[in-house]
Protein backbone atom coordinates (compact mmCIF):
# COMPACT_ATOMS: atom_id res chain seq x y z
CA UNK A 1 0.00 0.00 0.00
CA UNK A 2 2.60 2.48 0.91
CA UNK A 3 4.64 1.76 -2.03
CA UNK A 4 1.46 2.59 -4.26
CA UNK A 5 0.99 5.58 -2.62
CA UNK A 6 4.36 7.23 -3.03
CA UNK A 7 4.55 6.25 -6.64
CA UNK A 8 2.31 9.11 -7.72
CA UNK A 9 3.91 11.55 -5.52
CA UNK A 10 7.53 10.63 -7.46
CA UNK A 11 5.77 10.72 -10.48
CA UNK A 12 4.79 14.68 -9.77
CA UNK A 13 7.88 15.55 -8.09
CA UNK A 14 9.48 14.10 -11.68
CA UNK A 15 7.10 16.17 -13.74
CA UNK A 16 7.68 19.24 -11.47
CA UNK A 17 11.21 18.55 -12.12
CA UNK A 18 10.95 17.74 -15.76
CA UNK A 19 8.70 21.39 -16.09
CA UNK A 20 11.97 23.25 -14.13
CA UNK A 21 14.21 21.46 -16.47
CA UNK A 22 12.45 22.66 -19.48
CA UNK A 23 11.95 26.25 -18.20
CA UNK A 24 15.18 26.73 -15.68
CA UNK A 25 14.26 30.52 -15.32
CA UNK A 26 10.81 30.22 -13.65
CA UNK A 27 13.01 28.86 -10.07
CA UNK A 28 15.06 31.77 -10.84
CA UNK A 29 12.58 34.60 -11.42
CA UNK A 30 10.70 33.38 -7.98
CA UNK A 31 13.53 33.61 -6.22
CA UNK A 32 14.40 37.76 -7.02
CA UNK A 33 11.05 38.36 -7.08
CA UNK A 34 11.16 37.68 -3.27
CA UNK A 35 14.32 39.18 -2.88
CA UNK A 36 13.59 42.23 -4.57
CA UNK A 37 10.46 42.42 -2.94
CA UNK A 38 11.91 42.53 0.43
CA UNK A 39 14.43 44.95 -0.93
CA UNK A 40 12.21 47.22 -2.16
CA UNK A 41 10.00 47.60 1.27
CA UNK A 42 13.33 47.73 3.06
CA UNK A 43 15.12 50.58 0.62
CA UNK A 44 12.46 52.06 -0.35
CA UNK A 45 11.69 52.93 3.18
CA UNK A 46 15.19 54.20 4.26
CA UNK A 47 15.18 56.23 1.33
CA UNK A 48 11.20 58.04 2.02
CA UNK A 49 12.96 58.23 5.82
CA UNK A 50 16.06 60.10 4.08
CA UNK A 51 14.51 62.51 1.78
CA UNK A 52 12.17 63.83 4.52
CA UNK A 53 15.44 63.98 6.79
CA UNK A 54 17.10 65.79 3.85
CA UNK A 55 13.76 67.83 3.76
CA UNK A 56 13.80 68.64 7.10
CA UNK A 57 17.61 69.86 7.46
CA UNK A 58 17.38 72.24 4.25
CA UNK A 59 14.81 73.72 5.85
CA UNK A 60 15.87 73.82 9.79
CA UNK A 61 19.65 75.22 8.13
CA UNK A 62 17.48 78.07 5.77
CA UNK A 63 15.27 79.23 8.64
CA UNK A 64 18.47 79.64 10.78
CA UNK A 65 21.47 80.33 9.07
CA UNK A 66 23.48 80.71 11.97
CA UNK A 67 24.16 77.05 11.95
CA UNK A 68 26.89 77.62 9.15
CA UNK A 69 29.09 78.82 11.61
CA UNK A 70 29.11 75.61 13.26
CA UNK A 71 29.85 73.95 9.85
CA UNK A 72 33.83 73.15 10.93
CA UNK A 73 32.13 71.71 13.92
CA UNK A 74 29.98 69.66 12.12
CA UNK A 75 32.82 68.37 9.86
CA UNK A 76 35.24 67.74 12.84
CA UNK A 77 32.37 65.38 14.23
CA UNK A 78 32.09 63.60 10.69
CA UNK A 79 35.42 63.39 10.50
CA UNK A 80 36.12 61.74 14.00
CA UNK A 81 33.48 59.06 13.67
CA UNK A 82 34.48 57.97 10.27
CA UNK A 83 38.25 57.93 11.13
CA UNK A 84 37.88 55.76 15.08
CA UNK A 85 34.56 53.72 13.71
CA UNK A 86 34.26 53.69 9.97
CA UNK A 87 37.65 53.33 8.32
CA UNK A 88 36.08 50.12 7.11
CA UNK A 89 33.24 51.66 5.33
CA UNK A 90 35.30 54.98 4.10
CA UNK A 91 35.27 53.55 0.26
CA UNK A 92 32.05 54.33 0.40
CA UNK A 93 30.03 54.18 -3.34
CA UNK A 94 33.92 52.61 -4.44
CA UNK A 95 33.44 49.79 -1.64
CA UNK A 96 30.01 49.03 -3.40
CA UNK A 97 32.02 48.20 -6.99
CA UNK A 98 34.75 46.36 -5.00
CA UNK A 99 31.89 43.87 -3.88
CA UNK A 100 30.26 43.27 -7.27
CA UNK A 101 33.66 43.35 -8.73
CA UNK A 102 35.18 40.70 -5.72
CA UNK A 103 32.56 40.17 -3.35
CA UNK A 104 35.26 39.70 0.35
CA UNK A 105 34.12 40.48 3.78
CA UNK A 106 30.26 41.73 4.58
CA UNK A 107 29.28 45.29 3.91
CA UNK A 108 29.18 46.57 7.49
CA UNK A 109 24.94 47.54 8.42
CA UNK A 110 26.96 50.48 10.10
CA UNK A 111 27.73 52.27 7.00
CA UNK A 112 23.63 52.88 6.25
CA UNK A 113 23.64 54.19 9.71
CA UNK A 114 26.77 56.72 9.23
CA UNK A 115 26.09 57.87 5.76
CA UNK A 116 23.05 58.87 7.21
CA UNK A 117 24.74 60.55 9.72
CA UNK A 118 27.02 62.29 7.97
CA UNK A 119 24.79 64.01 4.87
CA UNK A 120 22.51 65.11 7.19
CA UNK A 121 24.50 66.55 9.12
CA UNK A 122 26.62 68.26 6.15
CA UNK A 123 23.40 69.35 4.66
CA UNK A 124 21.93 71.54 7.91
CA UNK A 125 25.47 72.89 8.56
CA UNK A 126 25.54 74.27 4.66
CA UNK A 127 27.96 71.99 2.51
CA UNK A 128 27.67 71.40 -0.84
CA UNK A 129 26.77 67.75 -1.53
CA UNK A 130 24.01 65.69 -2.87
CA UNK A 131 22.27 62.30 -2.35
CA UNK A 132 22.91 59.78 -4.66
CA UNK A 133 26.04 58.27 -2.79
CA UNK A 134 24.05 58.26 0.53
CA UNK A 135 21.40 56.60 -0.82
CA UNK A 136 23.86 53.74 -2.53
CA UNK A 137 25.48 53.22 0.32
CA UNK A 138 22.55 52.84 2.45
CA UNK A 139 21.10 50.79 0.04
CA UNK A 140 24.26 48.13 -0.22
CA UNK A 141 24.76 48.58 3.61
CA UNK A 142 21.17 47.16 4.28
CA UNK A 143 21.14 44.69 1.08
CA UNK A 144 24.60 43.03 2.42
CA UNK A 145 23.02 41.71 5.08
CA UNK A 146 20.72 39.32 3.52
CA UNK A 147 23.44 37.49 2.00
CA UNK A 148 24.20 35.62 5.32
CA UNK A 149 20.59 34.46 6.11
CA UNK A 150 19.48 33.79 2.06
CA UNK A 151 22.75 31.48 1.88
CA UNK A 152 23.94 33.56 -1.35
CA UNK A 153 26.80 32.51 -3.35
CA UNK A 154 29.59 35.47 -4.15
CA UNK A 155 27.60 35.63 -7.84
CA UNK A 156 24.25 36.18 -5.95
CA UNK A 157 25.78 38.41 -3.99
CA UNK A 158 27.09 40.44 -6.66
CA UNK A 159 23.35 40.38 -8.23
CA UNK A 160 22.13 41.31 -5.10
CA UNK A 161 24.29 44.73 -4.48
CA UNK A 162 23.42 45.88 -8.23
CA UNK A 163 19.32 45.18 -7.11
CA UNK A 164 20.23 47.47 -3.96
CA UNK A 165 21.85 50.04 -5.83
CA UNK A 166 19.17 49.86 -8.63
CA UNK A 167 16.26 50.61 -5.59
CA UNK A 168 18.67 53.14 -3.81
CA UNK A 169 19.16 54.99 -7.03
CA UNK A 170 15.48 54.71 -8.78
CA UNK A 171 13.86 55.18 -5.10
CA UNK A 172 15.62 58.66 -4.41
CA UNK A 173 15.66 60.07 -7.71
CA UNK A 174 12.02 58.97 -8.40
CA UNK A 175 13.46 57.18 -11.84
CA UNK A 176 13.30 53.71 -11.46
CA UNK A 177 14.30 52.62 -15.16
CA UNK A 178 17.58 54.94 -15.09
CA UNK A 179 18.21 53.60 -11.31
CA UNK A 180 18.00 49.87 -12.92
CA UNK A 181 20.11 50.29 -16.17
CA UNK A 182 22.80 52.62 -13.59
CA UNK A 183 23.23 50.06 -11.46
CA UNK A 184 24.02 47.55 -14.51
CA UNK A 185 26.32 50.13 -15.84
CA UNK A 186 28.11 52.10 -13.13
CA UNK A 187 30.50 49.55 -12.09
CA UNK A 188 32.07 48.76 -15.56
CA UNK A 189 33.37 51.55 -17.94
CA UNK A 190 31.57 50.51 -21.25
CA UNK A 191 29.87 47.26 -20.35
CA UNK A 192 26.41 45.99 -19.10
CA UNK A 193 25.88 43.49 -16.39
CA UNK A 194 22.71 41.48 -18.17
CA UNK A 195 23.15 38.98 -15.95
CA UNK A 196 21.66 41.17 -13.01
CA UNK A 197 18.73 43.09 -15.68
CA UNK A 198 15.65 41.37 -14.11
CA UNK A 199 16.92 42.32 -10.12
CA UNK A 200 17.80 45.26 -11.02
CA UNK A 201 14.20 46.25 -12.71
CA UNK A 202 12.31 44.99 -9.94
CA UNK A 203 14.51 46.35 -7.37
CA UNK A 204 14.14 49.48 -8.64
CA UNK A 205 10.45 49.59 -9.93
CA UNK A 206 9.15 48.60 -6.14
CA UNK A 207 11.70 50.36 -4.02
CA UNK A 208 10.25 53.62 -6.07
CA UNK A 209 6.55 52.87 -5.79
CA UNK A 210 7.38 51.96 -1.70
CA UNK A 211 8.77 55.41 -1.56
CA UNK A 212 5.86 56.79 -3.16
CA UNK A 213 3.53 54.97 -0.50
CA UNK A 214 5.10 56.97 1.86
CA UNK A 215 4.40 60.08 0.06
CA UNK A 216 8.08 60.95 -0.44
CA UNK A 217 8.10 64.31 -3.12
CA UNK A 218 10.60 63.98 -6.24
CA UNK A 219 10.90 67.23 -7.73
CA UNK A 220 9.33 68.07 -11.35
CA UNK A 221 10.92 69.83 -14.21
CA UNK A 222 9.63 70.73 -17.39
CA UNK A 223 10.50 71.81 -20.94
CA UNK A 224 7.74 73.19 -22.19
CA UNK A 225 9.25 73.34 -25.99
CA UNK A 226 11.66 71.43 -28.06
CA UNK A 227 12.74 72.26 -31.43
CA UNK A 228 12.33 69.99 -34.52
CA UNK A 229 15.83 67.41 -34.79
CA UNK A 230 17.75 69.22 -37.58
CA UNK A 231 20.75 68.87 -38.33
CA UNK A 232 21.47 72.30 -37.74
CA UNK A 233 19.88 71.83 -34.07
CA UNK A 234 21.46 68.74 -34.00
CA UNK A 235 25.35 70.28 -34.47
CA UNK A 236 24.20 72.64 -31.90
CA UNK A 237 23.54 69.54 -29.13
CA UNK A 238 26.86 68.04 -30.13
CA UNK A 239 28.50 71.07 -29.32
CA UNK A 240 26.74 71.34 -26.04
CA UNK A 241 27.61 67.91 -25.25
CA UNK A 242 31.42 68.44 -26.16
CA UNK A 243 31.52 71.72 -23.27
CA UNK A 244 29.42 69.32 -21.04
CA UNK A 245 31.94 66.48 -20.82
CA UNK A 246 34.91 68.61 -20.63
CA UNK A 247 32.90 70.21 -17.73
CA UNK A 248 32.25 66.81 -16.09
CA UNK A 249 36.55 65.48 -16.67
CA UNK A 250 37.39 68.79 -15.05
CA UNK A 251 34.92 68.29 -12.09
CA UNK A 252 36.03 64.71 -11.49
CA UNK A 253 39.93 65.57 -12.23
CA UNK A 254 39.66 68.73 -9.92
CA UNK A 255 37.81 66.53 -7.13
CA UNK A 256 40.99 63.70 -7.30
CA UNK A 257 43.55 66.71 -6.67
CA UNK A 258 41.88 68.53 -4.04
CA UNK A 259 41.38 65.44 -1.88
CA UNK A 260 44.37 64.31 -2.50
CA UNK A 261 46.16 68.01 -1.31
CA UNK A 262 44.07 67.66 1.61
CA UNK A 263 45.14 64.62 2.28
CA UNK A 264 48.71 65.45 1.79
CA UNK A 265 48.79 68.74 3.75
CA UNK A 266 46.62 67.79 6.75
CA UNK A 267 47.86 64.41 8.06
CA UNK A 268 45.11 64.13 10.60
CA UNK A 269 41.66 62.95 8.99
CA UNK A 270 39.28 64.50 11.12
CA UNK A 271 41.02 67.84 11.00
CA UNK A 272 40.20 67.84 7.49
CA UNK A 273 36.76 69.00 7.40
CA UNK A 274 37.14 71.06 10.34
CA UNK A 275 39.02 72.89 7.51
CA UNK A 276 37.21 72.51 5.00
CA UNK A 277 34.56 73.42 7.17
CA UNK A 278 36.25 76.99 8.29
CA UNK A 279 37.20 77.33 4.33
CA UNK A 280 33.43 76.85 3.22
CA UNK A 281 31.82 79.13 5.54
CA UNK A 282 33.44 81.68 5.03
CA UNK A 283 32.76 81.71 1.34
CA UNK A 284 29.35 81.38 2.14
CA UNK A 285 29.03 84.09 4.15
CA UNK A 286 31.11 86.32 2.28
CA UNK A 287 28.72 85.57 -1.02
CA UNK A 288 25.67 86.77 0.91
CA UNK A 289 23.20 83.74 -0.48
CA UNK A 290 22.97 79.89 0.04
CA UNK A 291 21.93 79.19 -2.89
CA UNK A 292 24.91 77.43 -3.84
CA UNK A 293 24.81 75.00 -1.02
CA UNK A 294 22.98 71.98 0.15
CA UNK A 295 21.19 70.19 -2.88
CA UNK A 296 20.46 73.61 -4.59
CA UNK A 297 17.09 72.06 -5.97
CA UNK A 298 15.64 75.88 -6.34
CA UNK A 299 18.67 77.10 -8.65
CA UNK A 300 18.32 74.03 -10.48
CA UNK A 301 14.49 74.31 -11.13
CA UNK A 302 15.59 78.31 -12.10
CA UNK A 303 17.66 77.21 -14.78
CA UNK A 304 14.93 75.57 -16.63
CA UNK A 305 13.06 78.91 -16.41
CA UNK A 306 15.65 81.32 -16.78
CA UNK A 307 19.10 82.22 -18.64
CA UNK A 308 21.78 81.50 -15.41
CA UNK A 309 24.81 83.70 -15.02
CA UNK A 310 27.99 81.92 -16.75
CA UNK A 311 29.78 82.05 -13.27
CA UNK A 312 27.02 79.89 -11.64
CA UNK A 313 28.36 76.66 -12.12
CA UNK A 314 31.81 77.33 -11.57
CA UNK A 315 30.87 78.37 -8.03
CA UNK A 316 28.79 75.12 -7.70
CA UNK A 317 32.11 73.16 -8.39
CA UNK A 318 34.34 74.79 -6.39
CA UNK A 319 32.23 74.57 -2.87
CA UNK A 320 31.17 70.97 -3.72
CA UNK A 321 34.76 69.98 -4.58
CA UNK A 322 35.65 71.00 -1.36
CA UNK A 323 32.98 69.56 0.75
CA UNK A 324 33.15 66.38 -0.89
CA UNK A 325 37.15 66.36 -0.75
CA UNK A 326 37.64 67.52 2.73
CA UNK A 327 35.87 64.33 4.29
CA UNK A 328 31.76 65.80 4.06
CA UNK A 329 29.49 63.05 3.47
CA UNK A 330 27.01 63.18 0.61
CA UNK A 331 27.21 62.21 -2.88
CA UNK A 332 27.97 63.85 -5.81
CA UNK A 333 25.03 63.76 -8.72
CA UNK A 334 22.64 66.53 -7.48
CA UNK A 335 25.47 69.05 -7.71
CA UNK A 336 26.25 67.55 -11.18
CA UNK A 337 22.80 68.26 -11.81
CA UNK A 338 23.03 71.72 -10.63
CA UNK A 339 26.46 72.39 -12.51
CA UNK A 340 25.02 70.71 -15.54
CA UNK A 341 21.69 72.46 -15.71
CA UNK A 342 23.27 76.12 -14.89
CA UNK A 343 25.74 75.64 -17.22
CA UNK A 344 23.48 74.63 -20.00
CA UNK A 345 20.80 77.22 -19.04
CA UNK A 346 24.00 79.86 -19.39
CA UNK A 347 24.66 78.27 -22.52
CA UNK A 348 21.96 79.42 -24.49
CA UNK A 349 23.63 82.90 -24.44
CA UNK A 350 25.63 81.39 -27.87
CA UNK A 351 23.41 78.16 -28.91
CA UNK A 352 20.21 79.18 -30.08
CA UNK A 353 18.53 76.10 -28.37
CA UNK A 354 15.40 76.58 -25.73
CA UNK A 355 17.10 77.59 -22.09
CA UNK A 356 14.77 74.51 -20.47
CA UNK A 357 16.09 72.26 -23.38
CA UNK A 358 20.16 73.44 -22.25
CA UNK A 359 19.61 73.09 -18.97
CA UNK A 360 17.88 69.68 -18.91
CA UNK A 361 20.54 68.73 -21.75
CA UNK A 362 23.68 69.28 -18.93
CA UNK A 363 20.97 68.22 -16.52
CA UNK A 364 22.09 64.54 -17.54
CA UNK A 365 25.20 65.31 -19.60
CA UNK A 366 27.56 66.39 -17.20
CA UNK A 367 26.32 63.21 -14.76
CA UNK A 368 27.03 61.21 -17.63
CA UNK A 369 30.52 62.18 -18.36
CA UNK A 370 31.24 62.22 -14.99
CA UNK A 371 29.91 58.79 -14.03
CA UNK A 372 30.43 57.17 -17.53
CA UNK A 373 27.21 56.04 -17.62
CA UNK A 374 25.52 57.21 -20.71
CA UNK A 375 22.92 54.73 -20.90
CA UNK A 376 20.83 55.15 -17.49
CA UNK A 377 21.68 59.85 -18.25
CA UNK A 378 19.56 59.36 -21.37
CA UNK A 379 17.11 57.04 -19.87
CA UNK A 380 16.42 59.26 -16.57
CA UNK A 381 16.40 62.45 -19.00
CA UNK A 382 13.32 60.15 -20.50
CA UNK A 383 11.54 59.88 -17.22
CA UNK A 384 11.97 62.94 -15.77
CA UNK A 385 11.61 65.49 -18.98
CA UNK A 386 9.58 63.42 -21.55
CA UNK A 387 10.71 61.68 -24.34
CA UNK A 388 10.43 64.26 -26.80
CA UNK A 389 13.67 65.52 -25.99
CA UNK A 390 15.19 62.23 -26.12
CA UNK A 391 17.38 62.41 -29.41
CA UNK A 392 18.80 65.68 -27.81
CA UNK A 393 19.86 64.64 -24.63
CA UNK A 394 21.01 61.07 -25.71
CA UNK A 395 23.43 63.16 -28.45
CA UNK A 396 24.46 65.05 -25.29
CA UNK A 397 25.31 62.29 -22.83
CA UNK A 398 27.12 60.39 -25.55
CA UNK A 399 29.14 63.38 -26.46
CA UNK A 400 29.82 63.97 -23.01
CA UNK A 401 30.36 60.60 -22.21
CA UNK A 402 33.26 60.11 -24.74
CA UNK A 403 34.77 63.85 -24.26
CA UNK A 404 35.01 63.11 -20.10
CA UNK A 405 38.16 60.40 -21.28
CA UNK A 406 38.68 58.01 -19.29
CA UNK A 407 38.17 59.93 -15.63
CA UNK A 408 35.54 59.78 -13.57
CA UNK A 409 34.18 60.37 -9.59
CA UNK A 410 34.18 56.41 -9.03
CA UNK A 411 37.79 55.91 -8.53
CA UNK A 412 37.17 51.60 -8.30
CA UNK A 413 35.45 51.68 -11.84
CA UNK A 414 37.09 49.33 -14.31
CA UNK A 415 37.63 50.06 -17.84
CA UNK A 416 35.51 47.21 -19.51
CA UNK A 417 35.98 48.48 -22.80
CA UNK A 418 37.99 52.16 -24.13
CA UNK A 419 36.32 54.97 -25.06
CA UNK A 420 38.41 55.18 -28.13
CA UNK A 421 40.87 53.05 -29.99
CA UNK A 422 43.61 55.50 -29.52
CA UNK A 423 43.43 54.63 -25.00
CA UNK A 424 43.00 50.23 -25.40
CA UNK A 425 46.31 50.31 -23.32
CA UNK A 426 43.54 51.50 -19.88
CA UNK A 427 40.96 48.38 -20.67
CA UNK A 428 40.70 46.72 -17.59
CA UNK A 429 42.60 49.28 -15.51
CA UNK A 430 40.82 50.97 -12.64
CA UNK A 431 40.21 54.85 -12.97
CA UNK A 432 42.24 55.79 -9.75
CA UNK A 433 45.30 54.11 -11.93
CA UNK A 434 45.16 56.30 -14.79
Amino acid sequence: MSSSKTQPVQASNSRLSNFFNQFPAIPYLAKWILITALLGVLIGSASAFFLFSLQWATQLREQNLWLIALLPIGGLLIGLLYHYYGKDIEGGNNLLIDTIHQPAQKIPFKMTVFIYLGTIATHLFGGSAGREGTALQMAGGIADQLTKPLRLSDEDRRTLIIAAVAAGFGAVFGTPLAGAIFAMEFFFVGKLRYNSIFPAFAAAILANQVTHLWHAEHTVYHIPWVPPTTLLNLGYAVIAGIIFGICAAAFSKTLRFVGQFFKARIKYPPFRPLVGGIVLALIIYSMGTTQYIGLGIPTIVASFEQQMPVYAFAIKIALTVITLAAGFKGGEVTPLFFIGATLGSALAAILPLPIALLAGMGFVAVFAGATNTPLACTLMALELFGSQCAVYVAVACIVAYFLSGHTGIYGRQIIGEAKNPRWSKDQNKLINDL
